[in-house]
């Protein structure tokens, strides 16, 4: 289970949470005039995807995706967000939403709780998913006794 209140965790949270709750968090934060100030100005990129094959468990780059990385400081409190895709709402949005959790805002724990949502609803159609493709999975041990 991830914890919201540890910051790798909620980076976690915030990168798989849909762009409009974060920026429904944002702007509600904002509406309140907090001292802003953006450290990174949200921009995609293109990061190295590092996975670990299955037979040998060797690391391999499998390609190049897409991410949008934002940071910023909120009232003396830093915040950082990397989304998915081209999101630079999503990132900015994100980023503000670490801080103020970071910073212990009054909105802290309905924006941990939404992202916990969040991230339960996605573990939960990773399941369905799962389920519905599991038999078409191949194992590879099997094959390895063959050979």
């Amino acid at each position: 289970m991830v914890d919201p209140h540890d910051r790798s965790d909620r980076f976690e949270l915030i990168a798989g949470c849909d762009g409009e709750t974060l920026a429904r968090f944002a702007n509600e934060v904002l509406e309140e005039d907090p001292q802003l100030s953006v450290q990174q100005d949200p921009h995609p990129q293109l990061l190295v995807q590092q996975v670990t094959e299955p037979v040998e468990r060797r690391p391999f780059n499998l390609g190049e995706v897409v991410v949008t990385p934002a940071a910023v400081e909120l009232d003396g409190h830093r915040g950082f967000a990397m989304v998915p895709g081209k999101a630079e709402r999503a990132a900015l949005s994100g980023a503000i939403v670490d801080a103020a959790v970071a910073g212990g805002h009054r909105l802290s724990e309905s924006m941990t709780a939404a992202l916990e949502r969040a991230a339960a609803d996605r573990e939960a159609e990773r399941a369905q998913a799962w389920a519905e493709s599991k038999h078409t999975t191949v194992d590879f041990r099997t094959m390895e006794d063959e050979t």
